[in-house]
């Protein structure tokens, strides 16, 4: 016999359900203390703030394990008898899942509900990494990671589009500055810490601690988080997601095979090949499609299309930049490891400094100035590492580390908060994802083009030529933010 039920009305208009046995009322009372909860946060003046600490711990969670893991690919290799080359997936792979998929989740967040979406995400990693931990191979390694990452990849853009939705256009930049200060800093903290805790308890010890961080940023998710106003539940252009994610591995992985297998290889030049017909089959299915993944429209709003120009350039600098910086400073400085790790953390700790900084200074300046001058320091940051290259200068290698951080923390607040104030609301989802794999792919196309003309020519010429040819791609990143056009704000907001 089913029991009696009582309906009582909730604070988001939905009615709580609560089982009668007899005359007494069996209360859930962890969920009626998490609507509580939840209820006054939402009703604070500083909700828009709540949501973003809230996403900042899945930030955290997500990303403070990137660098513990490149470092400790070594370690990894000899615990589990496997190839250190072949274990490069292991950071490749997630690279490329999470370009290829984080359009399609930025869709998916617009049409079921960011929060959902993000909750979810949060789930599916915290259960990625508890696999992770209990990895019993190389191959088991490198697919729970890629696989890891699929959910990884829904936090991204539905996280972005939370806070873009909370916090009035004006103050976008100020959030986003302090985002790009936890997105820097936790891998910093988690080489720091990491390092000594891989060499004490082993490489599992990183995937452990952080399932009870996820753990943490999901209940912080499901008590804080309001969800968002959905958009037509039209369906999801298949096609596009197919025909967009072929056009994106296409070359990704041609840039990552060749550096294995060498350049000659047909595999190689067939991808290179395909690729242009990749992207056109995309924009044709795009230009026909009823509910498109990408509307192309957008790529004619200059603050859309300008500032993933130029995230995508700065960010194959920084990057590639960052992968060829440690063979620098022990190739020709004679580094130990231990002293590489401490000299790399002088870009992102400048980053963390400079990130939230930049974002009250945006709007005193302006998105477009303040654009301008974060990616013109990363081009003088790679001219002055072809000089500490090629005329073998020490301290110009730590002056271009730290010049590097700051410019990458002044830009990309604005170059974010731009994209959003571009789209309409119902559309965040979508353009963060866009955002997002663009830099993506400037990540690892960065890394796989600066460390192959690092190893094209022997001795100090191989690292000026690499960096010189990230300052050219990193200038048309500054040409790019110069088409940025700042925010119109009538007065300029109190900081809070």
């Amino acid at each position: 016999m089913s029991r009696p039920r009582q309906t009582r009305p909730r604070d988001d208009g939905r009615p709580l359900v609560v089982d009668l046995v007899g005359e007494e009322p069996v209360v859930a009372w962890p969920f009626l203390l998490r609507e509580r909860i939840g209820r006054r946060v939402r009703s604070s003046d500083r909700y828009p703030w709540w949501v973003l600490w809230a996403t900042l711990i899945g930030l955290f969670a997500f990303g403070f394990t990137i660098t513990i893991v490149a470092v400790s690919i070594p370690t990894i290799a000899n615990d589990l008898g496997a190839s250190e080359t072949a274990l490069t997936w292991i950071v490749t792979g997630p690279f490329l899942v999470l370009a290829l998929s984080m359009p399609l989740f930025g869709r998916v967040g617009d049409i079921w509900g960011h929060r959902r979406v993000y909750v979810l995400g949060l789930a599916g990693f915290t259960v990625a990494a508890v696999l992770t931990a209990a990895a019993w191979s190389g191959p088991a390694l490198i697919a729970i990671r890629i696989l890891g990452a699929v959910p990884g990849a829904a936090t991204g853009p539905t996280s972005m589009a939370l806070i873009m939705r909370a916090f009035p256009e004006r103050d976008r930049v100020k959030a986003m500055g302090w985002w790009s200060l936890v997105a820097a800093g936790a891998p910093v903290l988690g080489l720091v810490v990491g390092g000594p805790a891989v060499d004490a308890f082993g490489w599992r010890t990183i995937f452990l601690a952080q399932v009870p961080l996820s753990l943490v940023a999901l209940l912080v998710a499901v008590v804080v988080l309001h969800e968002t106003p959905r958009a037509d539940r039209a369906p999801i252009d298949l096609a596009g997601v197919v025909a967009l994610a072929s056009a994106t591995v296409a070359p990704l992985l041609a840039l990552t095979l060749g550096a294995v297998v060498g350049w000659s290889s047909p595999t190689v030049i067939g991808l290179f090949v395909v690729t242009p017909l990749l992207v056109t089959a995309f924009v044709r299915i795009e230009r026909r499609a009823e509910h498109p993944l990408l509307p192309l429209e957008l790529f004619r709003r200059p603050n859309f299309t300008a500032s993933l120009i130029a995230q995508f350039s700065s960010n194959f600098a920084y990057m590639g930049g960052f992968i060829v910086t440690p063979l620098l400073v022990q190739g020709l400085f004679a580094f130990s490891v231990s002293q590489t790790s401490l000299a790399m953390t002088a870009r992102p700790l400048s980053f963390s400094i400079a990130a939230p900084v930049s974002g009250y200074v945006a709007i005193r300046i302006g998105e477009r100035r303040a654009s301008v001058i974060g990616c013109s320091l990363v081009v003088v940051s790679m001219f002055l590492f072809a000089v500490a290259a090629s005329g073998e200068i020490l301290v110009f290698v730590f002056v271009a580390l730290a010049i590097s951080g700051l410019g990458i923390g002044a830009s990309q607040p604005s170059l974010t908060s731009v994209v959003a104030s571009a789209v309409e609301p119902e559309r965040l989802g979508v353009a963060n994802g866009a955002q997002q794999m663009v830099a993506q792919i400037g990540v690892v196309s960065g890394i796989q083009v600066l460390s192959v003309v690092q190893g094209s020519r022997p001795g100090s010429g191989g690292f000026t030529a690499a960096y010189l040819v990230g300052a050219s791609v990193a200038t048309v990143g500054v040409l790019g933010a110069a088409r940025v056009r700042s925010l119109a704000r009538d007065t300029v907001p109190v900081a809070r």
